[in-house]
Formats: structure tokens, C-alpha cells, sequence
């Protein structure tokens, strides 16, 4: 299990070293936003896709089967990224390789903060992470890998 879970973070930490755009605007937002929601409409997907530059949403999109609960963990997601500077994703893995539970941690308000899938950051180049693209509604290694998936097209195109 320790192999895997080491393996699986090596692999987000790849992802977020990998996935640095050199510019991202209000316009990109909307085009990233837009990509993920295209996606997840082609395969059915349930989920709330919601893109921020700074304290900023700018594109929030919530498809047919998800609740307003996905806009509660868009929102704690999405704080992880911002106190962390890492994936949603990364951070609930790193918890659970030293045997600890994210939420749990004495300097998490897990009424605020969530270490589940989701929220990747939004990094550009010079300036660090900027963002954040974040999917909620299905599995959170699939709303992880779904944001990965938008991040890499856009970035190809």
C-alpha cells in the first residue's frame, strides 16, 4: 500500500511541476471552464466545474445531478489549494502517508479546508500559482484526474 500511495503522490507532484501555463486570463477561465464542462457532458459526468484567478471566480458551471453540497466542497477545495499551493488532491495523499487524516490536523478548519480530489492549481510561469480549476461530483481521484485531463488539453492547445 505504501508503494502505491508513494507512486500516486510522485504522480501529482509530477502533474503540478508538468502543468504551468504562461499566461492565464479571464478569457482563459472561461475557455478552460468550458473545456471541462464539454468533457464531462460528453461522458455524462455530474459535476460542478469552477475556475478562479486570485480570490475571483471567474466561471462556475453546475451540470444536471449535482447539489449545492458540490459548491460547499468547491469551496473548501479550493482554500486548500489557496493556504497550500498544492492540489486538493496532494494534500489529503500526504496526510494519509504519515498516517494522519487532512481534517484532522490541529491547524485545519475542516469546516473550511478539504484534502479530497478536485482543486489543482492554476500555476503560470514567473508568477507562481495564480488559480485554481476545480471539479466536484464524482470520486476524487476522478475530479483530480478530470481537472489533470482539462489542464493538459489546454495547455496542448
Amino acid at each position: 500500500m505504501t508503494d502505491q500511495l508513494d507512486d500516486l503522490i510522485a504522480t501529482v507532484q509530477e502533474q503540478e511541476r508538468r502543468l504551468v501555463l504562461t499566461r492565464f486570463t479571464h478569457d482563459d477561465a472561461w475557455a478552460l471552464g468550458s473545456l471541462v464542462v464539454g468533457l464531462a457532458r460528453e461522458r455524462g459526468l455530474p459535476v460542478t466545474v469552477d475556475v478562479t484567478r486570485g480570490a475571483q471566480q471567474l466561471f462556475h458551471a453546475a451540470l444536471e445531478g449535482t447539489a449545492a453540497h458540490n459548491d460547499v466542497w468547491i469551496a473548501r477545495k479550493v482554500a486548500t489549494v489557496r493556504e497550500l499551493g498544492t492540489s486538493s488532491f496532494l494534500a489529503g495523499l500526504q496526510a494519509r502517508a504519515r498516517g494522519e487524516v487532512f481534517e484532522d490536523a490541529p491547524w485545519i478548519d475542516a469546516t473550511r479546508m478539504a484534502g479530497h480530489g478536485g482543486a489543482f492549481p492554476i500555476t503560470v510561469e514567473g508568477a507562481g500559482v495564480v488559480g485554481t480549476l476545480t471539479v466536484s461530483g464524482l470520486p476524487q481521484a476522478d475530479d483530480h484526474a478530470l481537472a489533470v485531463e482539462a489542464l493538459e488539453l489546454f495547455r496542448a492547445g
